[in-house]
């Protein structure tokens, strides 16, 4: 069963359940998943879901940092609530300790040496933890090994 099919599936479940919120979050990323087929006018695989996905995943962890600033409790719970809804539709995330390794592995494959060889090691990596890794968090560790 592809992912799309997953959410709609979901979508009914909820609705049946009468659970709102997560019938809000659903649609919100099938509306993002829609929004993204009708711009580049193609059918997205699982892996462009996946991405649609991460992307709101990300959307809300950092609107988290920017209510947490402004105090506002009630927002961070929600958009906690939703980060644990979309979680789910997502590849299992890999540890730090993984996305050490593969820095490490990447930074050998490229020959990177220095700060400057950055782009090399981030190309070569972005590919294998794309969808599993925060991408500050490899970033972060890209800058670490290559200091």
């Amino acid at each position: 069963m592809s992912l799309k099919e997953q959410l709609a599936n979901d979508m009914k479940e909820a609705m049946k359940a009468k659970e709102k919120e997560r019938l809000a979050v659903i649609r919100m990323v099938r509306g993002a998943i829609k929004q993204q087929e009708i711009d580049n006018k193609v059918e997205l695989d699982d892996d462009a879901v996946i991405a649609v996905i991460s992307k709101e995943v990300k959307m809300r962890k950092d609107s988290i940092a920017d209510f947490e600033k402004g105090g506002r409790s009630d927002l961070v719970a929600q958009n906690e609530a939703e980060i644990a809804f979309l979680m789910p539709y997502l590849p299992q995330q890999l540890s730090e300790d993984e996305v050490r390794a593969l820095v490490k592995e990447a930074v050998e494959q490229t020959g990177a040496s220095s700060p400057k060889d950055m782009g090399k090691v981030m190309g070569a990596l972005m590919p294998k933890v794309k969808g599993r890794a925060d991408g500050k968090m490899v970033n972060t560790l890209v800058k670490e090994a290559l200091n």
